[in-house]
This record gives C-alpha cells, structure tokens and sequence, in this order.
C-alpha cells in the first residue's frame, strides 16, 4: 500500500459493510483505514477521482461463513461490477492463500448463526483463531472494461478469476496445520494439489 501512495499517488480505499459504521467508536477507525460504506454511487465517485477500490464481494458473509473448502459465496452481488462498469475501469482479482485458515467460526450451530446473521445482519458468529499461518496474496491478470458486458457477466467473469487463483495457489480443503508449515518452510506451492 505504501508503493501504491508513495510512487503512484494514488490511495486503496476499501469498501466496508454499513454495520461497522454503526458501532460506537468504529466510524473514526473506518475514515482513519480509508474505510468507507458501500454503496455503487460512492465507489463510482471514488474510482472516478483516481482511487484505487478494494471490495470483497462476498463480505461479511463469506467472511463468517466461508470454510476450508474456499467455495466463493457471493449469491447474486454484482455491485462491485455495476461500479467498474460506471466507472469504465478494469477488475482486478485478488486471493490471498491460507486467509480462512487464519480465523475460523466455530462450526457447531453454524446453521443458527447463520439463519440469526440473514436476519439481523450481525456478525453474531463466534469465531477463533489468529493463527500465525502464511498468508501469500496472488494478483490475477487484469479484466478489461467492456461496455457490452452486464454487471452480472462481469460478476460471473471475475467469480471465475478470483475461483481459478483458488485452484492455482489454495491446497483444498485448507488446513490450519499447512498453513502454520508454510510460515516454518517457504517452499514454493510445494503441497498444491493440481
């Protein structure tokens, strides 16, 4: 991130769920990170001033209800695509291996907590974890703007980027243990199936 301003000029913002904003104290910590609520009409503008987006399209959801099997669960979102498409930018797929390893919830009742979080949209889901494992983060090739793509083809276009560096960089199901032997030996990809 440091490159990106210092030779580049130009700053990462990140795009973060409405409910952060609503917790006491959190709404100066998101403008400090350069945090700000999604909606398509913000990302537009922000893109549009030279910013550079970073959204997880899955979001809270996929965050506390993905597993080790890195299955992309973005159901029907499309809005970070309606956002490049507005603002005539290209998509950038991004994974970072290991990164459901890290943190996991907790997989007792995770029904329940799922049907509480689709109805009050409150991560509400106890989680564990913080392990020290190796997080490696792969850029994919760029996706061109195209006018005569829809936001949900565009959607479906990335989904299948973003599900390809999975397959490429992830070994499946992760494990909590490969992950903490990636941080000892550095090999390259040495345990990916392929």
């Amino acid at each position: 991130m440091a490159n990106c301003i210092l030779h580049k000029n130009r700053q990462i913002r990140a795009i973060g769920d409405r409910f952060l904003f609503r917790i006491p104290g959190w709404k100066l910590l998101m403008e400090v990170f350069c945090v700000e609520p999604g909606t398509v009409e913000r990302g537009v503008q922000l893109m549009k001033e030279g910013h550079l987006l970073a959204i997880a399209p899955g979001g809270v959801r996929e965050a506390l209800f993905g597993d080790e099997y890195y299955c992309i669960s973005w159901g029907k979102r499309c809005g970070f695509a309606k956002i490049a498409l507005q603002a005539k930018v290209p998509i950038i797929p991004v994974f970072t291996q290991n990164v459901r390893e890290s943190f996991r919830s907790l997989g007792i009742g995770r029904s329940w907590f799922r049907k509480l979080y689709e109805k009050t949209r409150l991560p509400l889901v106890p989680i564990y974890g913080g392990f020290p494992v190796k997080l490696r983060t792969f850029i994919g090739d760029a996706i061109p703007y195209d006018p005569n793509l829809t936001a949900e083809q565009l959607a479906k276009k990335v989904q299948l980027a973003v599900e390809e560096l999975i397959v490429r960089n992830q070994h499946i199901p992760g494990s909590i243990l490969w992950g903490l032997i990636n941080r000892i030996y550095s090999g390259q990809n040495y345990h990916i199936n392929r």
